[in-house]
Formats: structure tokens, sequence, C-alpha cells
């Protein structure tokens, strides 16, 4: 395998006062060379209802500032691990948007939606989009994470490809140890025509093993699918497989193909450095190795040229953490991120990396041209979607610097921490709710745990889900103008527990209106007493 020349390069960037954001699972969107970031972990906070931000970087400093949504957009919750690509009206428009298919909720459940972005204003104080929820009929796919999605152009018309990812078990196999096990979702390719709202589902006999967490990377009418993770088998595919759809017509044909030359990889990386060349970056070759090797994709006509590239310098750092992540920032730069050390303030922090995958000359021409053009790109980031396995995040951003102010900068310590004072606190000693792996108990909650007011002292609030609390005493509770105390403290305030034993009387018997004597039997001197006395 021959080798490409180019030489990459490495740089360090910080997170500022939101590092508890970049967790595992997020997205990047970009309209318009601006870069917004999507998909927290938890549910949004109040300063940022939509959960969207625009990503802001500046001096290698990374900061985010807060999206809004139109009025006639449907609710968008935050989706970790979803599939995304851009739809444009026509192979040469400038204008797209974007399609958000399954991913996982923060309360851990998959979602079987399809969403579509689109950017409708972006000034320097405010960016709004429109979001909406597509009906779909036909073979529409289950909820899954993990997979990928594709638009594929052929004869004048698109379409859209949904391959591959992960769904919990079945209900009806599922067992209380292994509740929220994962599978392999069935190798069917989805076709879905959003003209008319329709899917259809195809199966392929060269597609015999579920993936997920592959790369796929779309050019016109065909579709390479390389790597990815079977949980089955438990390996890692060398199968490079080409999908080519043809839209006559009549009925779509699909057609798949087994080429040579594939990668045994998991959670690669792609980014787009040229019309026809891409880059891999990352990803596992086993369940405890990275992989550290670079290739070169290169993507004719009716064929794909896959060759090693010369890696970069890794520092100790890269080389030695146990898991890494990351995705494509667009014009041939990748965001890598590795865990932080331990001995952190912020255990969840992380270190970022930037990696270009351009020569020094080209980076410096893109952002003189950034400057001219006002940060305006035109270029098309491509039909390349990176996933992650091993609960890994996806993250892309725009190397340059966005024009915004700092004084709209969102910032996480201005933040209420609803972790401590809000929903998700640990409410007594026996607490079990986990913001991670919280689901709705009681059919008032939706998106939040029900709580109730401890009077006790100056009061506290518990979740009525660790007090067990059946539905219709809470129910009871919450319209009754009455004291309520927790476990901990009922016993202290026994004169004071709601609602109060009543004391029972004891009954005293009625006294009757006649008393009755009982007779008593006379001797025979009484009676001659008696006679002389009367005579």
């Amino acid at each position: 395998m021959a080798q490409s020349a180019d030489e990459m390069s490495l740089q360090v960037v910080s997170a500022v006062s939101n590092s508890s954001l970049l967790q595992p699972g997020f997205s990047l969107l970009n309209f318009d060379g601006h870069v917004f970031f999507f998909g927290q972990k938890g549910w949004p906070k109040r300063s940022c209802p939509t959960g969207v931000f625009l990503l802001d970087i500046k001096q290698n400093e990374l900061k985010m500032k807060p999206a809004f949504f139109s009025k006639d957009s449907c609710y968008l919750p935050p989706l970790r691990y979803p599939a995304l690509c851009t739809l444009r009206g026509n192979a040469e428009s400038d204008e797209y948007q974007y399609i958000i298919h399954g991913g996982k909720t923060p309360n851990n459940d998959l979602s079987d939606k399809i969403y579509i972005m689109t950017l409708v204003s972006k000034n320097s104080k405010k960016t709004t989009f429109q979001c909406i929820e597509k009906d779909l009929g036909g073979d529409v796919p289950e909820a899954r994470y993990g997979h990928t999605i594709n638009v594929v152009h052929s004869r004048g018309k698109s379409m859209s490809v949904i391959f591959g990812g992960r769904s919990y078990t079945p209900l009806a196999q599922r067992t209380t140890e292994k509740w929220n096990s994962v599978v392999d979702c069935l190798p069917s390719v989805f076709l879905i025509d959003f003209e008319f709202g329709c899917c259809t589902s195809y199966i392929l006999p060269e597609l015999q093993d579920g993936l997920s967490f592959h790369v796929s990377v779309a050019r016109n009418d065909t579709i390479y699918i390389l790597g990815g993770h079977s949980l089955q088998n438990n390996t890692r595919s060398p199968n490079l497989y080409k999908l080519k759809v043809d839209l006559p017509l009549g009925s779509p044909a699909v057609t798949c193909t087994i080429l040579p030359g594939g990668i045994s990889v998991s959670s690669a990386i792609v980014t787009q450095t040229g019309d026809t060349e891409f880059v891999l970056v990352g990803g596992y070759q086993s369940d405890n190795q990275k992989r550290l090797v670079c290739n070169t994709i290169v993507l004719e006509d009716n064929k794909i040229e896959i060759v090693e590239r010369a890696s970069p310098d890794w520092t100790p750092d890269i080389k030695h953490c146990r898991m890494w992540f990351g995705c494509d920032m667009g014009k041939g730069s990748i965001l890598l991120g590795i865990p932080g050390a331990n001995k952190q303030l912020i255990s969840d922090a992380n270190y970022f990396y930037i990696l270009r995958c351009k020569g020094a000359e080209e980076d410096k021409e893109e952002e003189l041209t950034a400057q001219i053009c006002s940060q305006t790109s035109t270029e098309d980031p491509g039909d390349s979607t990176p996933f992650e396995d091993s609960e890994e995040f996806c993250f892309s951003a725009e190397a340059n610097s966005f024009d915004v102010d700092d004084t709209d900068t969102y910032n996480e310590d201005d933040e209420e921490d609803e972790s401590e004072t809000g929903y998700w606190i640990t409410c007594s000693a026996s607490c079990n709710i986990d913001i991670n792996t919280w689901v709705p108990f009681y059919s008032t909650e939706l998106n939040k745990p029900a709580m109730i007011l401890c009077s006790s002292g100056a009061g506290h609030w518990v979740h009525a889900q660790c007090m067990d609390l059946s539905e219709s005493m809470l129910l009871r509770l919450s319209e009754a103008n009455v004291k309520y105390f927790c476990n901990e403290h009922v016993d202290l305030n026994k004169g004071l527990q709601t609602p109060k034993k009543l004391v029972h009387l004891k009954k005293q018997p009625m006294k009757p209106l006649r008393k009755k004597t009982t007779m008593k039997l006379t001797t025979p001197v009484k009676k001659s007493f008696l006679r002389r006395l009367f005579e």
C-alpha cells in the first residue's frame, strides 16, 4: 500500500467553563461555515432550552453561545449518537439542510424519529433554526443509534439511505438482569423518499451481519461502507461494501458489492480534504487497542482507492490513553479528545487537539480566504458520517474563529447547577435517581422525576419514587393542603404527621330507665311474723 506524503499537524485546544457539556455522544452541524453543538448528555437548562449552541473558537479556546428555534419548530430532544448528514435541493445547490435520525435521549430511550433542521436567520447576536419532524410511512426503521445516513443522487432524483446501528433487545426477550442490553440491528438497507414520505427496506445477500459505528462515504449514486463493529461476533469487519442505488421512474434498484482492500476499524473519523479526497483517522482495531495509522481515501466515479499516509507526531498522552474520540471539523481538520487525568478538579474534563490533515500553506490560504469572505463557506462538507462506539461522542467544528461577541457567550458557571439544587439531587440515603439511567416512573412524569416537599425544619425536596409513594397517594398529597414528612423525618414529627390519628373514645353503656331488682324468697318464720304484725 503506497503512502501519501502530506504532513499532518497537531494543536492543543482548551475548553473554557463548559467542559462538562463536552461528553460522549455529541454531534455538530455546520451551517455556512459556522458550527453548532447539539446533543448534550442531560436535559437542556434554562439559559439554552434548545440544547443547540454556536461554537466559538478564539485563540485556541472553545466557548459556546445559545441558539434558538423558530415558533413553528417542533420539539427536538438532545440526541446522542444520532445519524446525520446534509440534504441539498440538488447536487449543485449551495443551500442545504441537516437530516437527524435516531439517537439516545437523556433518559437512554432510543428515538425512531427523523428531523429536518434549517438555518432561518443568523446575525452577531442571535441564530434561529427551524426544526421539522417528518412523518414517514412504509418500512420505517426501528429506533437505533450508532448508524449512518447518506444522500444519493441518481437520474435527477435524491434519496436518503440508512444502514446499521444498535437497538435494545426486544421486550419479549428481555430479562431483569439484562433489561437495557443492546443488539445489532438487522443489516437491512432503508431508502427514504422525503418528497413523498415513504420508506422501503432492502435485504441484500452480501450483508449478513449487523454493523455499527462504521464509516460511510457517498458520492453521486454510490455509498462506500468501511469498517464497523459487530456485537454478535465481536469483530470489526475487514470488508469494504459498495452500495449502488439506481433511481429510475419505477422502483429503485439497490445492489451491493464486496470490494478488496477494506480496513478492520470501528469509530474512525473521516474528513474531506478535496473534491474526491478524504482522510481516515483514529478508531479502534480491537477492544483495547487504538488505531494510530492514518489513510487517504480517493473516490472516483466507479472506484475507491485507500492508501496509507504519514501519521502525525502523536503526543505521549494520546499514545498511552485507553480511549479517544473526535469528529470532522471540515476543511481537512479533525478535533480529537482524550480523557483527562483523574487528579483534575473536574472529573469529566477532557483534553482536546486539532489535527490538520493539510499542509501549512493550504491552511494559511484557507484562513485568509475565510477572512476576506466573512467566513462564508460554500464547500460541501461531504456526506461522510463518523460514529463512535465504547460510548464516545462525535464532535466537529470550524478551525477558524467566529465573529461573535464575547458578551453573549454561554457560560455554564452562570447557570444554576441542577445537579445540586434541582431534580437530580441525592435526596436521601436510599436515593437511587441517576440522570443517566432515570426513566419515568409515574404517568405524570415526562423528562424530570416527580418531587415532594418535606416539611421538616426549613423544608427540603425529595423524590417521590425514593419515598415509595404510590401514584394515587402522590396525587392526593399534591391536591390536599397538608404537610408531608419524608421517611427520614417522619419519626421525629409524629405529632405533625398528616393525616393525624384519631383517639377512639371508650363508649359508656346507657343507664336503663327502670331498674330491675331480684326477687328474694321469704322463710316461714318471716311469713308468720308479718301475718301477726298486720293482724
